[in-house]
């Protein structure tokens, strides 16, 4: 559809959750924290079964799925429906969503109050999850402080409508923070794990915040809040690419102008005219350098050309690619941002 203080992690947890590391008790899933598996449905019958199938096989096997369907005329019901049956009541529970979009749908599950586990993860309908896609999320969350939001989110495997692998989502080097959230989504909603303290900031600010999409307001409100956010380069799930996807991959210089493309659009600025706005809800939350990079971005924006350089360059704000960046300079000079 995406600052922390300290997002780069020692050796020895890279190593933990390496793919040498999947026979470890952790890596297997023997730890008892139960998630939530947060997921949006619409129109999913074409590939639902395969995912919930994917769910099911995940070694960490304290979880439960939550569906909020917004409005689905297919067969998407039935389908949960003949899963429940299979499953129980208590693996799977689905209820009509808000019907006012993706965002507010994911939303909408991430604050409801009915829902309690130790962690919770975003799922799209249509992908394919790696069986240790939930042991290395929790394996991560559990080294961290209850009182501490964080943030686990990964690199992707992209597969065509057949499934068949076409290649790997970017890889993204330079470290998940608030000055790199306020421009940039690194890791699709659907590879993003969190803890009670994130979800509390998203219940603060509201089911019914304005927002872009559901995975760039987490990361945004985990990084601005002071959290920590993992980005693990190891791909746990297998991301979906077909004609019906919000936002498609952003590999291949096609994919890469695309998205450098929009930020040349007045799209970008007014998803970040949306972003700022709803960040008011929490402002009380963030450090005080937060607030200062959202001050100094905010208001760089309406400046004059020199005055508006300066003010982006003082806020620090980057994205992940020198592509990205060069876009961001160029909507910087056309005040597109």
């Amino acid at each position: 559809m995406v600052d922390v203080l300290s997002q780069h992690v020692d050796q020895g947890l890279e190593d933990a959750l390496s793919p040498a590391a999947s026979d470890t008790g952790l890596a297997r899933g023997c730890s008892s924290a139960k998630v939530a598996v947060l997921m949006g449905a619409f129109n999913g019958r074409r590939f639902l079964a395969e995912q919930l199938d994917s769910i099911a096989a995940q070694a960490h096997p304290d979880w439960e799925l939550w569906v909020s369907d917004d409005g689905s005329k297919d067969d998407t019901l039935a389908i949960l429906e003949a899963y429940r049956a299979k499953w129980g009541s208590d693996r799977l529970s689905f209820f009509l969503g808000p019907a006012q979009g993706l965002a507010t749908n994911f939303l909408s599950l991430a604050c409801k109050a009915g829902i309690q586990a130790a962690y919770y993860a975003y799922a799209d309908q249509d992908d394919i999850w790696e069986p240790d896609k939930l042991s290395r999320a929790v394996n991560w969350l559990e080294t961290m402080q209850p009182s501490v939001p964080a943030l686990y989110c990964s690199r992707t495997i992209l597969v065509d409508a057949a499934g068949k692998e076409t290649g790997l989502s970017v890889l993204h080097a330079k470290p998940p923070c608030f000055a790199n959230a306020l421009v940039q989504n690194i890791a699709g909603g659907n590879t993003m794990v969190f803890n009670n303290a994130a979800r509390n900031l998203l219940r603060e600010s509201g089911a019914d915040v304005r927002v872009v999409t559901h995975d760039w307001w987490t990361y945004i409100v985990v990084t601005g809040c002071g959290g920590k956010v993992f980005y693990d380069p190891h791909p746990t799930i297998r991301y979906r690419q077909h004609g019906r996807n919000q936002l498609g991959s952003n590999v291949g210089w096609s994919g890469r102008l695309a998205r450098a493309g929009m930020l040349l659009d007045n799209y970008f600025r007014g998803w970040n005219d949306l972003n700022i706005l709803a960040l008011q809800r929490i402002r009380s939350r963030l450090p005080l350098g937060n607030q200062r990079i959202l001050d100094e971005f905010s208001n760089a924006r309406n400046q004059p050309l020199l005055p508006r350089l300066i003010g982006i360059k003082r806020s620090r704000v980057y994205r992940q690619t020198m592509l990205g960046n060069v876009g961001l300079f160029a909507a910087a000079i056309l005040k597109r941002l």
